[in-house]
């Protein structure tokens, strides 16, 4: 890791942490993905600015997505923003494995419960229908990226009931279920604070959410999903 320099403050044209802020996000850029910065009380008597200052500074770096407080471990720096490509057939494991990036999917709920009259229009169920509900927590180098719900048609159970985590795009293909996106709808907005503790971000900071309607091979609604993803981390490319 390159060392940081030490730099003179002009406490005028702006406020003093937002000076300090823009001498902190040239030395990031110079810095590898996975870096710790040096410890507060270190880089407040390198920039002679009171801890105070230091930490208002490294909020304005966090909330861009630049840096990371890890609790117990420093401030650590994030790789920039990586761009999914939103295709009929992607896969959200498979195509960021295939960009080289190691992606985990762990499996935090499964739960069968009645389904909104919004779910049964999009899965063309009966009101009041069941479904099998998949909380999925995606991380990206082991820093979580992405919360997915998947809702299915209650009689899916059967084929559902193996699933631990990984794809589940390759684990439904691998059963001969093969899906595509027919759907998807792409918003932004804050997170719960269920999302928060998952995502390890602040409630104040944005996500990115998308509702997906996915088919089999025959036309039928397969699946229902939707995404909440950290909007400093994640960016969608939808193919025209």
């Amino acid at each position: 890791m390159r060392p940081f320099q030490t730099m003179n403050l002009s406490r005028q044209s702006e406020p003093l942490y937002r000076e300090l802020a823009a001498v902190l996000r040239e030395d990031v850029q110079r810095m590898s993905p996975g870096d710790y910065l040096p410890g507060e009380m270190q880089l407040a008597a390198r920039f002679s600015v009171n801890r105070h200052t230091l930490r208002r500074a490294v909020d304005e770096l966090v909330l861009e997505g630049r840096l990371l407080r890890r609790q117990g471990k420093g401030t650590q720096v994030l790789a920039r923003p990586l761009v999914y490509p939103v295709e009929a057939g992607s896969a959200f494991s498979q195509s960021l494995s295939a960009l080289g990036h190691r992606v985990e999917a762990r499996l935090i709920e499964n739960l069968r419960r009645t389904a909104t009259s919004e779910e049964c229009r999009h899965l063309q169920l009966p009101e009041g229908s069941e479904l099998i509900e998949l909380a999925t927590l995606r991380l990206l180098e082991g820093q979580p990226l992405s919360l997915i719900r998947h809702r299915f048609c209650a009689s899916l159970a059967p084929l559902l009931a193996d699933y631990q985590g990984g794809s589940l795009r390759q684990y439904l293909a691998e059963r001969d279920l093969p899906l595509a996106r027919t759907f998807s709808l792409i918003g932004a907005r804050l997170p719960s604070r269920e999302e928060a503790a998952h995502l390890l971000m602040p409630r104040h900071a944005p996500l990115l959410s998308v509702l997906t309607l996915s088919r089999d091979p025959a036309g039928r609604a397969v699946e229902l999903a939707q995404s909440s993803s950290r909007a400093d981390r994640f960016q969608y490319q939808v193919a025209t």
